[in-house]
């Protein structure tokens, strides 16, 4: 018999608090003993406890999921896949793109998306404005990669019109919603509750104006 993770408590806790089923924990549990393991050898992120790696890896990525929509969503430099990969364990019926240009995160990525039987999941090996589909996404995500400006800029040919931009901050990103450039549009700001995590946490929608098709 299999001994339960001394984190499925809080796990389950946590998917309480964002309405989503405890049925999700043993998968996510498998993706952190995976993400911890290959940490060790690797260095993919700087967390390095598992227990932290709950509340600011797991929970904090599945807290932006009751805005994501149904079409095919990118994740830019997605590092060891968030928050792709617990979207896609959350969500089977979305097509997640892990896009990443550091070699020993895509191996990484490849490994856990096999491991963990994610047919709704692909690894791209790339830079993002490396990465040539033009509009194919309705949603491309970042949790850490640049200002918003910045993420528009690598990656926003991804995005088909009336498509939409969903960005992880901190604080309310003000300076940043000030440099969108023309043919993007603020959507929306919304404060997230990441179950476990004490810091600020805002979730910016920008979406791509239907007309733009630079």
């Amino acid at each position: 018999m299999t001994t339960p993770s001394p984190l499925l408590p809080e796990l389950e806790s946590g998917l309480d608090a964002l309405a989503l089923p405890r049925a999700l924990a043993p998968r996510l549990l498998h993706y952190l003993a995976l993400l911890d393991r290959w940490n060790q050898a690797y260095n993919l992120t700087a967390v390095r406890d598992p227990r932290a790696m709950v509340s600011r890896h797991l929970l904090d990525s599945l807290a932006m999921h009751p805005f994501v929509g149904a079409g095919p969503l990118a994740d830019l430099g997605t590092g060891p896949g968030l928050p792709g990969i617990p979207l896609a364990i959350a969500r089977s019926d979305l097509s997640v793109a892990l896009i990443e240009s550091n070699g020993k995160k895509t191996r990484f990525l490849r490994e856990a998306v096999r491991s963990l039987g994610l047919a709704n999941a692909r690894v791209i090996e790339a830079r993002a404005e490396a990465v040539a589909e033009p509009g194919a996404y309705q949603a491309i995500t970042a949790r850490a990669l640049d200002r918003l400006a910045g993420i528009i800029a690598v990656g926003g040919h991804l995005l088909a019109p009336g498509g939409r931009l969903l960005a992880l901050k901190g604080q309310r990103p003000i300076d940043e919603i000030a440099e969108l450039p023309p043919g993007w549009t603020l959507a929306g700001v919304h404060r997230l509750a990441v179950p476990g995590l004490a810091a600020e946490r805002h979730l910016v929608v920008v979406t791509r104006d239907a007309a733009d098709t630079a």
